[in-house]
């Protein structure tokens, strides 16, 4: 039984319109059939080997998953940061992590503590600011009162700090009050 029918068709595998004897034909000739066919073979062997390697890349994850204790490493690994930032949540107590000898090992409901807890709220680190804005000329710098009182730029800083002395920032100068310093360094003076 022949069929007397044509169908103007579209191959599928080189584009070009043909005339079909059949609505199921799917290429103009023979010739583009065995390509398609090869073609349809090459992508499912490629589509194997892509598959074969996205499981071994996903090997490691799911060994990293199931692991109760992870090495700093590992954690790095498991949520894809640097190892500074696993360093800087166990300075900071947001990860707790333990001791083997010199290894670190960090418990892994501790991990999914830290990633399921709400983050903490920033605190802006705002620089004290003297209550009332001071008159450059009722002030000494840094290197004045050093001059001044012959004393060291580390005794200096080191005698403001222990003292809580208030200090000005003005360009690349540093201020404090002259009546500040010279009532504590007169007494250092007389002391000695």
């Amino acid at each position: 039984m022949s069929s007397n029918i044509q169908v103007q068709r579209i191959c599928q595998h080189c584009g070009k319109e043909f005339t079909a004897k059949t609505t199921v034909t799917k290429y103009c000739s023979d010739l583009c059939a065995k390509r398609a066919y090869k073609a349809r073979i090459k992508a499912a062997k490629v589509e194997a080997t892509n598959k074969e390697t996205r499981q071994i890349k996903a090997r490691p994850m799911e060994e990293l998953k199931a692991k109760e204790y992870l090495t700093i490493t590992e954690t790095c690994q498991l949520l894809s940061v640097s190892r500074w930032t696993i360093w800087r949540a166990i300075k900071n107590n947001d990860l707790k992590a333990g001791n083997i000898g010199r290894r670190k090992l960090i418990k892994r409901s501790d991990i999914d503590k830290l990633i399921n807890q709400s983050p903490k709220p920033q605190q802006e680190n705002k620089i004290p600011q003297p209550a009332r804005s001071w008159n450059i000329e009722d002030c000494y710098n840094m290197k004045q009162i050093q001059e001044k009182y012959s004393i060291s730029e580390k005794g200096l800083y080191s005698m403001i700090k222990r003292n809580n002395i208030p200090k000005i920032k003005r360009g690349k100068y540093t201020y404090v009050q002259k009546s500040i310093i010279d009532n504590l360094l007169s007494e250092q003076k007389s002391f000695f």
